[in-house]
């Protein structure tokens, strides 16, 4: 496979032509959702450190967190009903 292939094939078949809508947003917000831990890592070292108010923003993040990867398990299912 050269490198202007896709790198998602299954069955010789482009995933990307073959992803709607939903899918799409469910790839955007998988990848929100990585960018936020990887932002949470940084306040729960310094909170763990003794800096509160890092851990303030942590607390938050994780309630985001939380909302965020409840809402990519109800695109998930939408998904997987339009299918």
């Amino acid at each position: 496979m050269n490198k202007s292939q896709s790198f998602w094939t299954f069955n010789n078949v482009n995933v990307e032509e073959k992803m709607s809508t939903v899918d799409t947003e469910l790839i955007s917000k998988w990848n929100e959702l990585k960018v936020l831990i990887e932002s949470l890592e940084h306040d729960i070292q310094k909170n763990v450190g003794g800096n509160k108010s890092a851990g303030v923003r942590a607390r938050k993040g994780l309630r985001l967190l939380k909302t965020n990867a409840s809402e990519i398990v109800k695109m998930s299912l939408e998904s997987d009903k339009a299918s």
